[in-house]
């Protein structure tokens, strides 16, 4: 059943009516909605804690409601319901690690290097959408909108992966681990920051964490010859 006020979905009715003839077709997401003060972008960090927090089956509108002291019908006015904000979330985190990925395409030089770029960026996004990516990390597949997400999140992996072959082909990688698998642990690397990075108490900046994870990653823990063996990035 849903969580809609019938008196809610009434007065959506025609809006949705309008946009399907060709009226308004800007996205949810940037419809100006909502009473003033209770924008989408903090309703978004709410859910997205939220649905951290106590799962997103075990959280209902009243319970998101109850967190930002409004009524459920003030949380109407921004978005469909539950499912919306879910994904609404979740692409908060996906769409920045795709920018990632695609910007990698633009960088001059080998495939590590354009590895090392979605590394560097990929802690960006996450530090700078830590509630979102933590949130993605979270999903597990038991809806539509999670599905969805997941397959995102796969073709970006697949996308890394394919980087980490061609820097194998080009000499730059070692060629006795499957790329895919040295992909999962690079990234499970990057993830793992949204485990223990906390801002305040953790005192680095994204330059700072991406610089260690590239330096540990990419010419590794070892001092000395072992690590003069190894080819620096620059």
């Amino acid at each position: 059943m849903s969580d809609t006020p019938r008196a809610e979905r009434t007065r959506e009715e025609p809006r949705s009516r309008a946009e399907g003839a060709g009226g308004a077709t800007d996205p949810p997401e940037r419809r100006k909605r909502g009473r003033p003060g209770y924008d989408l972008d903090t309703l978004l960090l709410v859910a997205a804690t939220t649905f951290t927090e106590r799962g997103y089956d075990g959280t209902s509108m009243d319970d998101l409601a109850r967190r930002l002291g409004i009524t459920k019908s003030a949380i109407y006015h921004h978005v469909s319901g539950k499912d919306e904000l879910l994904r609404l979330a979740t692409n908060r985190a996906l769409d920045g690690l795709t920018t990632a990925v695609h910007e990698a395409s633009a960088v001059q030089g080998r495939a590590i290097d354009r590895l090392e770029h979605v590394v560097r960026r990929s802690v960006q996004v996450l530090i700078d959408e830590l509630p979102f990516v933590t949130l993605l990390l979270r999903v597990r597949g038991n809806t539509p909108v999670e599905r969805r997400a997941i397959t995102r999140r796969r073709e970006i992996d697949h996308a890394i992966g394919a980087l980490v072959a061609q820097a194998e082909t080009e000499g730059d990688v070692r060629p006795d681990v499957d790329p895919a698998l040295t992909a999962r642990l690079l990234f499970g690397m990057v993830n793992s920051l949204v485990e223990w990075y906390r801002p305040v108490r953790s005192g680095a900046g994204h330059a700072d964490l991406a610089e260690a994870i590239c330096k540990i990653a990419f010419t590794g823990l070892r001092q000395g010859r072992a690590a003069a063996a190894v080819r620096p990035l620059d």
